[in-house]
């Protein structure tokens, strides 16, 4: 007999397995508008009609080295939620709701059990985030990753009217910065996290596998209420390298260091490897996931209205003018 697909490493039948365990959690997610999901060659959605004028809004991210330490502690279903948090909460930022999500797994030898793990944390972020999962491609690649190995990315398509599109042009000097507390590292800095912690990572990766923040539904309940003039996702850059990027010319962000409560896991980071504290604050969000930029008069009622969602909130700043400033910047005093 000759050889198979099976003998070069690819297992059809397991991917065929795979394809049906993940069903019930692609069901979990569905939405009125999907017309056609997992197992076709691709999915079909309508734009809900409640639309007038649809901007389609798309976004793409990984997970990243943070992966690492789920094949170190063998836990795999949480990982999903943060890659469908790292995309969605992207697309919110624009003020759009995300509808669908695909992903991508890809795996030297496909584990069905493992992967299914995985694809349950997609469908669970999903589930948080309001947006359907629709698709996705595994990919069994064999000798391209390191036994127990695999890779992710995901890719989400919002939509947002026309008019309530948010790109920052409105935010204006006297602006107050709202800071949305994470719950923890989320997926960036994971490089530097496991450098620190490389002689005893085993006792510290259930603490730091703890998923990224879905902002999502908190954004657009928020948007919906108040005059919000912008939202950040604080990823990788923190605070420094992602609110200047909704902050119009000439303008920056003084944020006030001790405004917000930051989470012990990074004091314990900084210590331990001696990093500085602009590292820490580029490397990190440092306790701010998302932030909101409101006006003065709306920054109490933007605070009580995501204290009542069960969701931390704090004012960690304000928007000031610069003249002649060439970029936007952020300053963080204290």
């Amino acid at each position: 007999m000759g050889l198979t697909y099976r003998d070069a490493g690819v297992d059809i039948d397991e991917g065929d397995a795979l394809v049906e365990r993940i069903k019930p959690h692609a069901r979990r997610t569905m939405r009125p508008e999907v017309l056609a999901g997992i197992g076709g060659f691709g999915g079909l959605f309508e734009v809900p009609k409640r639309y007038r004028q649809p901007v389609m809004v798309v976004g793409t991210d990984g997970v990243g080295t943070k992966l690492k330490l789920a094949f170190l502690a063998g836990k795999h279903d949480t990982v999903g939620i943060d890659l469908v948090a790292m995309s969605v909460n992207d697309v919110v930022v624009c003020g759009a709701e995300p509808l669908v999500f695909l992903d991508y797994f890809a795996t030297s030898r496909l584990r069905v059990a493992e992967a299914e793990q995985v694809v349950k944390g997609i469908a669970e972020g999903c589930v948080q985030a309001g947006c359907a999962l629709i698709g996705g491609e595994t990919a069994e690649v064999p000798g391209f990753y390191s036994s127990g190995e695999y890779d992710l990315a995901g890719f989400c398509v919002g939509v947002v009217e026309k008019s309530r599109i948010l790109d920052g042009s409105r935010v204006r000097a006297g602006d107050i910065v709202i800071g949305m507390a994470s719950s923890g590292l989320h997926s960036n800095g994971f490089s530097l996290a496991r450098k620190v912690y490389e002689a005893d990572l085993e006792a510290v990766a259930e603490e730091l596998l703890t998923p990224t923040k879905i902002y999502v539904k908190d954004c657009l309940a928020l948007h919906e209420a108040l005059d919000v003039h912008a939202f950040a996702h604080i990823t990788g850059g923190g605070l420094p390298g992602n609110l200047p990027r909704v902050l119009p010319a000439e303008h920056r962000a003084v944020l006030r260091r001790g405004a917000w409560p930051v989470p012990e896991i990074f004091e314990r980071i900084q210590r331990r490897g001696n990093v500085a504290v602009d590292e820490m604050f580029r490397t990190f969000n440092m306790g701010v996931g998302m932030c909101a930029v409101v006006r003065q008069q709306d920054a109490d009622d933007a605070i009580v209205a995501l204290l009542n969602r069960g969701l931390p909130a704090f004012p960690i700043g304000k928007i000031e003018a610069a003249p002649g400033l060439e970029e936007p910047e952020v300053v963080v005093q204290g």
